[in-house]
C-alpha cells in the first residue's frame, strides 16, 4: 500500500483568507471600494485632494520598502497593504493639509504603526489611525482647519484661505445639527473621506458583497448609536443630535466599514466582533457628546484595538468536553 503524503497545517498571523483569495487581492478590493470616496474628494476639493492622496500613498510605499530592506526581509510592496494605509490616511486629513506633513504622517503610520511590530499581520493598531493620531498631536491647528466644498472652482479664492466648520464642530460649539442630505451627499466641510457618506457606503457594500469585511462590527456600531444616541436625543433634543447625525457625520462611516473591520486589528470571533463594535460606538458617543473634542472615532478604534487580545481570549469557544 503506497504511503500517504503528509499534510502539514500552516498557522500564520491574520489576515486569513479562503481558497482563491490572497492578500494582494483583498487589498486591491479595498482600494477599489475606496475609489468612489476618492473621486468625491477630488470633486469637492479639487486637484489638491489628489495630490494629498498621492503623497500619502507614495511615502507609505517608500517607508514600507525602507523597513523591509533594512530588516533584510522580502520586499512585498505588491501586497498593496501600504497603498491601502496611504489612501486611508489621506482620507482622514483636511484637503488643505500640508503635503510635507502628510508625508511625515505616512512615515509614522508605516514605521511606528506597522513595521516596528513586525509587519503585516503583527501590528496591533490600525496604521492609518496611528499616523492620524500623530498628526493630530503634532499639528492640532492645521489638522482642524477645514475647507469649503467647491472653493477650488472659484479663481478668486485660494483653497487654504477658505475655511469652513465641520458638522461635528457646529454641533459641539454652536449647537447646530447639519441636515442629513448634506451629510449623505458631502456638501459640508471635513476631511477628504468624511464628507460624502454615499460614496463610502457604495464601497462598503462592494466589500460586504465580496465578503472582504465582516458585517458584525459595523452593525454593532450602528445599532449601538441607534439605541444610545437615540436615547440621548429623546432625553434632550436641543443638546443632543438625532442618531442619524452620529451615523453619517465625521469619520463614522469610514471608521465603521474600512478601519474597524481591519482583519489584523479586529477580533477573530463573532462575539468579539459585537463587543468590539459596541465599544467603538459607546466611546465615540461619549467623546462627541461629553468630551472636549468634537470627534472621537479615531481614538475609539485605537482604544478598542488595545482590547482585541483580551476580547479574543474570553470569546474563543471552548472545546467540547474541556473546562
Amino acid at each position: 500500500m503506497p504511503e500517504q503524503p503528509t499534510k502539514n497545517l500552516l498557522v500564520s498571523p491574520s489576515p486569513h483568507f479562503r481558497e482563491g483569495e490572497d492578500v494582494p487581492q483583498i487589498m486591491r478590493s479595498v482600494i477599489y471600494a475606496l475609489i468612489p470616496a476618492m473621486i468625491a474628494g477630488v470633486v469637492f476639493f479639487g486637484p489638491r485632494a489628489l495630490a494629498l492622496i498621492a503623497t500619502c500613498v507614495t511615502f507609505c510605499l517608500i517607508t514600507e520598502y525602507a523597513f523591509q530592506k533594512i530588516r533584510g526581509k522580502e520586499i512585498q510592496l505588491n501586497d498593496y497593504s501600504a497603498a491601502v494605509a496611504g489612501v486611508l490616511l489621506a482620507l482622514t486629513l483636511p484637503p488643505s493639509f500640508p503635503l510635507w506633513a502628510a508625508a511625515l504622517g505616512s512615515v509614522v503610520a508605516m514605521g511606528l504603526g506597522k513595521n516596528v511590530f513586525g509587519g503585516l499581520g503583527f501590528n496591533i493598531f490600525n496604521p492609518a489611525l496611528i499616523g492620524r493620531a500623530f498628526l493630530q498631536a503634532a499639528f492640532p491647528v492645521t489638522i482642524t482647519t477645514w475647507t469649503e466644498p467647491f472653493a477650488w472652482m472659484e479663481p478668486a479664492k485660494h483653497l487654504d484661505s477658505v475655511t469652513a466648520a465641520t458638522p461635528l464642530s457646529l454641533m459641539k460649539f454652536d449647537g447646530k445639527f447639519e441636515a442629513l442630505p448634506n451629510l449623505l451627499i458631502g456638501n459640508t466641510g471635513g476631511s477628504l473621506g468624511e464628507t460624502c457618506s454615499i460614496a463610502l457606503l457604495l464601497g462598503a457594500l462592494y466589500l460586504l458583497k465580496k465578503n472582504i469585511i465582516q458585517w458584525r462590527v459595523p452593525l454593532a456600531i450602528y445599532l449601538t448609536i441607534l439605541v444610545f444616541g437615540g436615547g440621548l436625543w429623546i432625553y434632550d433634543p436641543q443638546q443632543f443630535p438625532p442618531p442619524t447625525f452620529h451615523m453619517f457625520a465625521g469619520g463614522m462611516v469610514l471608521g465603521a466599514f474600512f478601519m474597524a473591520t481591519d482583519m489584523v486589528t479586529s477580533p477573530i470571533t463573532p462575539t468579539g466582533h459585537w463587543i468590539f463594535g459596541i465599544g467603538i460606538a459607546l466611546l465615540s458617543l461619549i467623546i462627541r457628546s461629553f468630551g472636549g473634542l468634537p470627534e472621537g472615532v479615531m481614538y475609539s478604534i485605537l482604544f478598542m484595538n488595545c482590547c482585541v487580545p483580551i476580547i479574543n481570549t474570553y470569546t474563543i469557544p471552548h472545546i467540547y468536553g474541556r473546562k
